[in-house]
């Protein structure tokens, strides 16, 4: 599916002022169904997650088992859970599409009913939901998704692994008393530690600016429609 910019809602036009009572338990089951399929990609969002996490701890576990033990499983599981990482972020694009109908029905829909006044069909809400329905798409771009999953849950899986590579090599097999020899501790065969340690530091500040970036374009985003009635 495409991946197009927030778009403001078209003007609606008049016409009744009430939901019927037909139409209003047509939308409880159009909300309940949306929360179910989100709850579905929400459990697939977690399986990623686990196994990120449970790959992250078996890398751990190899590399520290002991004094001798090579801190190669910690750079290996770095690319695994990077590709998790990717399918995570689609499967978020995916989640987001039901994650933001059902909360336009919330916020729209169900809090002005608990509020005592009557939701419109007429309203600006109904226009951009049926525009959903009607031509599905993304929410969000595949760079921002990204940036989420980072910012949420990887990027401390991310933190937990550098902290552990480069602890590994200070500590294994003995306390590192002059820097010189970390790079010979670093070293992966025939590639010099030097470029296998500047490769690591490269690798974790392209994911933390990414993650930045792509917050300072959320931000961006919110408020340049902060008087739109937006799905996102």
């Amino acid at each position: 599916m495409p991946s197009p910019q927030p778009r403001e809602p078209e003007p609606a036009q008049a016409g009744r002022l009430e939901f019927t009572a037909a139409e209003i338990g047509a939308l409880a089951h159009l909300y309940r169904g949306e929360v179910y399929r989100s709850t579905v990609w929400r459990t697939r969002l977690d399986s990623s997650t686990n196994w990120a996490v449970v790959t992250t701890g078996i890398a751990l576990s190899a590399t520290y088992s002991n004094a001798e033990a090579s801190p190669l499983p910690m750079v290996l599981v770095g690319l695994l859970v990077t590709v998790f990482l990717l399918f995570e972020a689609r499967r978020y694009r995916y989640f987001n599409v039901w994650r933001a109908r059902a909360r336009l029905l919330e916020t729209d829909f169900y809090a002005p009913m608990i509020r005592g006044e009557d939701p419109s069909p007429n309203a600006a809400w109904t226009e951009l939901l049926a525009n959903d329905y009607r031509r599905p798409s993304y929410h969000i771009s595949f760079a921002r998704a990204v940036g989420r999953r980072l910012r949420r849950t990887y990027g401390w899986i991310f933190a937990i692994q550098a902290i552990a590579y480069y602890g590994k090599l200070a500590i294994h097999p003995l306390p590192l008393t002059e820097m010189s020899a970390i790079w010979d501790r670093a070293s992966i065969g025939p590639i010099p530690g030097t470029i296998v340690v500047l490769a690591g530091v490269a690798f974790h500040s392209s994911w933390a600016l990414f993650a930045f970036v792509t917050q300072r374009m959320e931000v961006a985003d919110r408020r340049a429609r902060h008087n739109l009635i937006a799905m996102g």
